[in-house]
């Protein structure tokens, strides 16, 4: 790493940390040219591929924004969009790649969102699913109903 005082083309590691739960390193360097000290923070980016193939860094706040729209009059809060969007980065963290399809966001979105409120959810996933007819609505209602009756059930049994 280049030190930012006198330009020298390395520098050495005095303390490393984790911050967010591993997912930044904050650094602390030392210049040995110049004895100067500096921080560095290293970020992993996730990048979302879009069916047009262009590529752009992961937002929480973009998912925040386009489930906010599903749950509009709903009584929903910022705190639960906000824990929302963290269980779906969580999620797509958790694969391991560094490049995922936008698809693949807006199934990491569905299951968390069903949970939360199934009004939302069916908003989300008539767009997300392109319905095209009632059948498909009544379909996706009959999935949430038998989920939640199997959610209601394993709750009674503990």
């Amino acid at each position: 790493m280049r030190c930012p005082f006198c330009r020298h083309a390395d520098s050495r590691v005095v303390d490393s940390r984790e911050v967010d739960d591993g997912q930044v390193i904050r650094r602390r360097r030392s210049c040995p040219e110049c004895g100067r000290r500096f921080t560095t923070v290293e970020e992993a980016i996730l990048a979302v591929v879009k069916r047009s193939g262009v590529t752009e860094p992961f937002s929480r706040d973009k998912v925040v924004r386009g489930v906010a729209r599903a749950c509009q009059g709903r009584p929903v809060n910022e705190d639960q969009l906000q824990l929302l969007a963290q269980k779906v980065e969580e999620t797509i963290r958790a694969t391991g790649s560094a490049e995922i399809p936008s698809h693949e966001v807006g199934l990491a979105i569905l299951g968390p969102l069903r949970e939360l409120d199934g009004v939302a959810y069916l908003r989300f996933a008539s767009v997300y699913r392109s319905f095209s007819s009632v059948e498909d609505f009544e379909k996706e209602i009959a999935d949430l109903r038998a989920a939640m009756a199997d959610g209601a059930a394993q709750r009674d049994e503990q």
